[in-house]
Formats: structure tokens, sequence, C-alpha cells
């Protein structure tokens, strides 16, 4: 644990030297920004090598900083889905919905839409449909998803507190709970451009957010939970596992539709 939390110090110092040499962040959801300690409440400056609250916060975003990858099960309001999501060094989604057929896969800039017996009837046999431009389709869902976003929201609260131990799947994990302004929630993301940022505000809508993080003796996210204009829970797993992969389908079984709208999706 201990060599663990000295890794943790010298990534976080690494990256905060990197990050003062370019003077800029990145304009996408392709990892996490590093930033200052938060100052707890006692006005005692935190760090990732501590275990206040926001300590532990700061080493979550190091552990996700690590991992790069992960799986995940969802249930956003209504919709229920499951997939990987890649934050890290480019953006890739593969997500699922279980009520539908189709599949959605996001490779940076480009989106597909398909893979179901539905799209190949209508297509005249292709499987998917591919959008591209020069943002990453889908951001508000990937923003949604992201444990990148919500952590980052998490570790810029003036006043986490650590509810306690609880059981999670047979697994003993620390519950953490912030409460914030959906500006607020949404100024954390410095790694995210302004049109970003504002879009990611209105959508968590008025209103505080409630956010609730479950987190195992790794200090990685193993389960989200935001109540906001909508409740999310968010299981996640296999943080950095190679096994995780997502492939682009074959050209010659795309439609291009580029400049095209890409549709809502779920």
């Amino acid at each position: 644990m201990a060599a663990r939390v000295r890794t943790a110090a010298a990534l976080l110092a690494a990256t905060l030297l990197l990050a003062a040499a370019s003077g800029c962040t990145g304009s996408g959801a392709d990892g996490d920004s590093a930033r200052p300690a938060t100052p707890s409440p006692s006005g005692v400056q935190a760090t990732p090598t501590d275990r206040s609250p926001h300590g532990v916060l700061l080493s979550a975003q190091l552990a996700l900083h690590e991992a790069r990858r992960s799986e995940f099960r969802a249930t956003l309001g209504e919709d229920r889905a499951k997939g990987a999501l890649f934050w890290a060094p480019k953006t890739v989604l593969q997500y699922r919905g279980d009520a539908d057929t189709r599949r959605l896969m996001v490779m940076d800039t480009s989106a597909y839409v398909g893979g179901d017996p539905g799209t190949a009837a209508r297509l005249g046999g292709l499987h998917w449909e591919k959008y591209t431009g020069s943002r990453s389709p889908y951001s508000a869902l990937i923003d949604r998803i992201s444990p990148v976003i919500a952590t980052a929201a998490a570790a810029a609260a003036d006043d986490p507190v650590l509810v306690g131990e609880e059981k999670l799947l047979d697994v003993t994990v620390q519950h953490y709970r912030v409460t914030l302004t959906a500006d607020r929630y949404a100024a954390a993301q410095t790694q995210l451009d302004q049109g970003r940022r504002q879009a990611l505000e209105a959508a968590l809508g008025p209103g505080d957010v409630v956010l609730d993080l479950w987190l195992n003796d790794r200090d990685q996210l193993v389960q989200l939970r935001r109540a906001a204009a909508e409740v999310d829970t968010i299981g996640y797993s296999e943080f950095g596992s190679s096994a995780i992969s997502v492939q682009a389908p074959a050209e010659a079984d795309t439609v291009p539709e580029s400049g095209a709208t890409a549709p809502p999706f779920p």
C-alpha cells in the first residue's frame, strides 16, 4: 500500500509539472486533468497520500489516470446499458442498451450505429452507419458515463463526506458523498472545452447534484450514483484490463454519413 501511495504521489507531481510546462489542457474527455490539491474545510491542503475524504478522492483520480479504461453497466434514468469505455489516450465507447438490439461505437471523432438485423435490412445488407466530424460524437452520453467526469467533480467539492464502510457485491468498499451545484460540477471539468461544459451543466438541470461514490481498497470507483435532473447509477469493473478491446466495424460493412448529424442514442 505504501509503495502504491508513493507511486501515486510521484505521478501526480509529474503530471502537475507537465501541465505547468505546457500551459494548457486537452479539449476532449481523453483522460483526467490533473489539478492542484483541493483545500479541505479545515484549510489543510489535501494530497493523494492522506486518507481524508479529499485526499482519497484525489487518489481516485490518479487510479483512473492509470487505468485508462473499464467496463461498465449503467442505469441512466430509465435506460439500462452495458459496454466499455476508454478515456485515454483517445475516447472510445462501446455501448449497448438492454432494450435495443442496435449498438453504438465511438472511436474518437467517428461513431458507428447499428450492428443489428434491422439496420442491415434498412441498408441493403450493410450493418453500420458511420458518422464523422471534428469533435467526438455522443459526447453528452460519454460525459454521463465517464468515471473521470464524476470523480473530477467530486474532488472539486468543498465538503466530501465519508458515509462509511459497506459491502457491494461481496466486496468491502468505502462510500463517499458530495453535494455541489451543476455549474460547479461542470466548472470542475477543466479538460473539456467551454461548449461541452455548458452542455453538461444544462443536462444536469437546476438544483444541486448529489454524488455517491463507492471506492474499493485500491481507490478505484466501482459504483457511482448521481442524482440531478435524472438519477444515474453506474457500476465499473475490469479497470485497466488488457482484455477490454473495441474494434471499429469493417469499412466495407458501413454506410458513410459524413456531415450528417448523428441520431439520438439510445
